[in-house]
């Protein structure tokens, strides 16, 4: 599935963006993915590892993928939009992949700060009678966001968190979780880190048997 760049006009500005799959996407796919980078002030890229691992297993599923830099982030336009901004520019991601194929389904994932935009935008679009199908957050960051906000949503919701994560406090995020109703699936990683150094492969894997599950 061959993945190329595209520039898509955000409310902020043009966004910098990789799409696999668009020519699959254009011919008819039934889903299309959107996944989200970490911070924007704290190097949070769409070249994240964690954020290529996500988008690497839809698209080894065959599913068209996007990805994409946040507002003032490498060459995407604007400044930082302390969440609220950054959720915008997914909902107009999403709008741009919806004018490809108006019938695909969407599936969002965001990896820590990107897990909060993810989850707004989907919120918000959910609200509107968009298709959103499912939603994966890994190392939500419930320290500084108020996820309670906008969960739980009315989809499948899975979270990833590894439990020796040395930027937000693992156990905040089981709390916040449990709290949820209902709440999502938790996938917990023992000794693992936020960035899931060494853990790529199982991660990859366990989002694989969720979504496969998903399916069934």
């Amino acid at each position: 599935m061959r993945e190329t760049p595209e520039t898509i006009e955000g409310p902020a500005g043009a966004l910098e963006a990789r799409v696999a799959g668009l020519e699959e996407l254009r011919g008819g796919a039934g889903v299309v993915a959107l996944v989200c980078h970490p911070h924007p002030l704290f190097g949070g890229t769409m070249q994240n590892k964690v954020v290529t691992t996500v988008a690497r297993v839809w698209r080894d599923r065959g599913v068209p993928v996007a990805r994409f830099n946040f507002r003032g982030v490498g060459r995407s336009e604007g400044s930082y939009g302390e969440g609220a901004g950054e959720a915008d520019d997914v909902r107009a991601v999403a709008q741009w992949l919806w004018r490809e194929n108006p019938a695909a389904r969407l599936a969002l994932a965001g990896f820590s700060f990107g897990s909060y935009a993810a989850a707004r935008a989907a919120h918000e679009l959910l609200q509107e009678g968009r298709p959103v199908q499912q939603l994966v957050m890994l190392a939500p960051s419930v320290v500084n966001f108020d996820y309670t906000a906008v969960l739980p949503l009315a989809v499948p919701t899975m979270v990833m968190q590894g439990d020796a994560d040395e930027v937000v406090d693992p156990e905040a995020v089981l709390s916040a979780m449990r709290g949820l109703n209902p709440p999502p699936q938790v996938e917990v990683f023992p000794a693992c880190s936020h960035f899931f150094h060494g853990r790529l492969v199982e991660l990859k894997e366990r989002l694989q048997s969720w979504l496969d599950a998903q399916d069934a």
